[in-house]
């Protein structure tokens, strides 16, 4: 056999291994570009946690979670949220946000959010699962919820802070020995960006030793331009010679925006200050009761201290008294002893 026929022979033969073995194996032949291509993998790169909806009780936490993509797709993709209690252990909300699939490699955000009480802290558990097997996790705990305003007291208007210029300023318009009358002006101001919508200003004052509301009024605090300062004035009448706090609160449809307190001293002989404690003095709840016509019902003092008779009420009968009947039983009997 010539050398020619030598290396036909073994070619053939070659040819003809291939075969059988693509005919026995047919997964032995792969497309280059599909040998470089990795399997699909996903991976948590981020938890970010931002507030949503903030109620009384309750808030939303909004969860943005970035997953990175390697490899080829994959399909079934879904992340669990688990709302944890940071001191008791237990589990508070649930929620589970389904993917699908995941292709195209680089990253992705898939938002979610749980629902948590405002009281308490927590850890937030977000788990990735591909057709039901966990692939990654990661653990973000959250604390000061209870910080959030509620949306429906969520505003830019609130009454002035200043350390010169006075939030309330009291001032006396008319005054006599039995009442006073008083103007009442508070600074309000718009720290938002945009003009405010119109709130009611409530005002009580109060009477310092006994927290007896002497007199209150209400009033509109209209449209605020930004970054602007409004003073609004209303007009109460107290009794004279008492101290009061100045208790005022802005409204928005019957929501608690914000509050403050002042004081009007009006008793020459002691003074008070917002927030502090004072001395106990006497105090007569007459002089803040009215009667059905708006009489003072001290005018009545008299008639009531009179019996039906007509006599008066407060006077009584000449005699002993309790202790000194017993003060002369004690002495009759040491003198019965000394005779006997």
């Amino acid at each position: 056999m010539d050398t020619r026929t030598a290396l036909l022979a073994a070619a053939a033969a070659l040819l003809l291994a291939g075969a059988v073995g693509a005919v026995a194996a047919p997964d032995a032949i792969v497309d280059p570009r599909e040998a470089d291509e990795r399997p699909g993998d996903v991976r948590i790169v981020d938890t970010v946690v931002s507030p949503g909806e903030v109620r009384g009780e309750t808030a939303e936490l909004r969860l943005g979670v970035d997953l990175r993509h390697r490899g080829s797709a994959v399909e079934n993709v879904t992340v669990r949220h688990r709302a944890i209690g940071a001191d008791s252990g237990l589990l508070v909300d649930e929620t589970t946000v389904d993917v699908g699939e995941v292709d195209g490699g680089g990253e992705r955000t898939v938002n979610g959010s749980v629902d948590v009480e405002r009281e308490g802290g927590y850890r937030i558990e977000t788990v990735v699962f591909v057709d039901g097997e966990r692939r990654a996790s990661q653990t973000t705990r959250v604390g000061g919820v209870v910080a959030l305003t509620p949306d429906y007291a969520d505003s830019r208007v609130g009454f002035t802070e200043s350390s010169v210029w006075p939030t309330v300023a009291v001032s006396v318009r008319e005054a006599d020995n039995r009442t006073a009358t008083l103007s009442v002006s508070l600074s309000v101001t718009n720290r938002g960006d945009d003009a405010s919508e119109p709130l009611d200003l409530r005002v009580l004052l109060r009477q310092s030793e006994s927290n007896v509301i002497a007199d209150e009024a209400s009033e509109t605090v209209g449209e605020v331009r930004p970054g602007r300062t409004d003073t609004v004035t209303t007009t109460v009448e107290v009794p004279a010679n008492y101290n009061y706090y100045v208790d005022a609160a802005l409204w928005s449809d019957d929501v608690l925006i914000d509050e403050t307190q002042g004081v009007a001293n009006l008793d020459p002989r002691e003074t008070i200050s917002a927030n502090e404690t004072v001395e106990e003095v006497e105090f007569a709840v007459e002089d803040f009761s009215r009667g059905p016509d708006g009489d003072d019902a001290a005018d009545g003092d008299d008639a009531a201290d009179r019996g039906a008779d007509g006599d008066s009420a407060g006077d009584s009968t000449p005699g002993f008294g309790p202790v000194a009947a017993l003060v002369a039983l004690a002495a009759a009997a040491l003198v019965a002893r000394r005779r006997r």
